[in-house]
């Protein structure tokens, strides 16, 4: 099976398969119809000595009210489904390797994991810990691969580390990781369906992040393959290539995933999120010209990652657009400025609100963003962030990297609500 990868390609020397959950299997006998060399098998123990089958009765996340939830709550969509914490089953034993990429959220791809399907809740905490180890040091990426993991109890499971509210660029997807999310379900679904429990799961999920990124559960996306992970793809490097805002791993990559069973279920499962989100709130952020005095803006919008770099120098403006899904405008309704800070290599991600805007009776709100004193090399990523009101759902814009050099200002005569930004620190 093949694209389960980062944006880039394998070394050339090395193939390697897929991981095999064994429990608490005590022997293991590798055989082949022919002649081989230079076979590796790795066994990974994730129980700390203690045995699968033990270790899984004392685990915490066998009993589901005692585990810490993932923030923010966000209420986008039909609202945000109960998401387990990442440190509930990385457990201090699964730090990333390297602060997470961000990209943007275009769409989603659904995934399986080939674990066997008969685990026990308790069993799940090393199942993840077993899947970031073969990710992270068999194959070599930086964290996890996928951005969810859902299990058959109808458990989601934050996994890759960079915030589960932001366009967090997995190893799920190679030549798309940049512009889509992946929700794994655990277990392996090539000749049966996955659990209703996890149906229901996976079906909250989609709808709730699609929806904070403003982003429809039907209907199809043109992205670009991106050449760095083009050996996984179907298609060809740069390619633009059309898939379901809902997608199967296999539309985009060579394999199979997420199994046949899944796959043909994802028709009815893309039916049910656009009905549990039927009109997502959408919101954009740009640097443009100020449009005072009847000034049309230009734009110089991010690019599909979600990487827009803003010039550093003259007077510009923050600006963006609020509206639903359908194109109607959301009127009087607040916008938070907010930088984006990383520490712990991902595992703590805050958003610092440096600005608000209310949003006019066409959707539109503005803000000036002044240079304060010598432009230097520093940048930082806004976003613009809706919390979400009456009639209306939260959304994030695409992120976009600015100096960190800038004040912003309400871009009207009148004071602005609260004092002007400080330089990033």
């Amino acid at each position: 099976m093949n694209g389960h990868a980062p944006e880039a390609p394998p070394a050339a020397d090395r193939q390697v398969g897929e991981p095999i959950w064994t429990g608490g299997t005590t022997a293991v006998q590798v055989r082949s119809a022919r002649p081989l060399h230079g076979v590796r098998l790795h066994l990974v123990d994730v129980s700390a000595g203690e045995g699968a089958a033990r270790r899984a009765h004392a685990e915490p996340l066998a009993f589901t009210a005692a585990l810490p939830l993932a923030t923010p709550v966000l209420p986008a969509g039909p609202g945000q489904p109960p998401i387990i914490a990442r440190r509930a089953w990385a457990q201090g034993m699964a730090a990333p390797a390297v602060a997470p990429g961000y990209g943007a959220v275009r769409m989603a791809f659904v995934h399986h994991t080939e674990n066997p399907n008969g685990y026990a809740a308790g069993e799940v905490p090393a199942m993840l810990r077993a899947i970031y180890v073969f990710h992270r040091y068999v194959k070599g990426w930086h964290d996890i691969g996928y951005n969810f993991v859902v299990d058959l109890y109808g458990r989601i499971f934050e996994a890759r580390a960079g915030g589960i509210d932001e366009p967090v660029a997995g190893a799920q997807a190679g030549g798309y990781n940049l512009v889509s999310t992946g929700v794994a379900v655990l277990g392996t679904f090539s000749s049966v369906p996955i659990s209703r429990a996890a149906r229901r799961a996976l079906e909250a999920l989609l709808a709730w992040k699609l929806s904070l990124h403003g982003v429809p559960a039907q209907g199809r996306v043109t992205v670009r393959v991106n050449p760095a992970g083009a050996f996984y793809s179907r298609f060809p490097a740069n390619a633009r290539v059309s898939l379901p805002r809902i997608a199967g791993h296999r539309d985009a990559d060579t394999t199979e995933c997420p199994g046949n069973v899944l796959y043909g279920e994802l028709p009815a499962i893309r039916a049910e999120v656009r009905r549990l989100a039927p009109n997502p709130t959408r919101a954009t952020l740009e640097l443009a010209t100020p449009t005072l005095a009847g000034v049309p803006a230009t734009p110089e919008p991010a690019g599909e990652s979600g990487t827009g770099n803003v010039p550093p120098g003259g007077l510009q403006a923050l600006s963006g657009l609020l509206e639903l899904l359908d194109g109607t405008p959301v009127a009087d309704a607040p916008v938070l400025i907010q930088a984006r800070a990383v520490s712990r290599k991902g595992e703590v991600v805050t958003e610092r609100t440096i600005a608000e805007a209310t949003t006019d009776s066409a959707g539109r709100w503005e803000l000036l963003a002044t240079p304060i004193g010598q432009a230097g090399r520093r940048r930082m990523w806004l976003r613009a962030l809706c919390p979400g009101g009456p009639g209306f759902g939260a959304a994030v814009s695409v992120p976009l990297r600015v100096p960190a050099n800038i004040s912003l200002a309400a871009a009207t005569a009148d004071p602005p609500a609260q004092p002007a930004a400080a330089p990033a620190r």
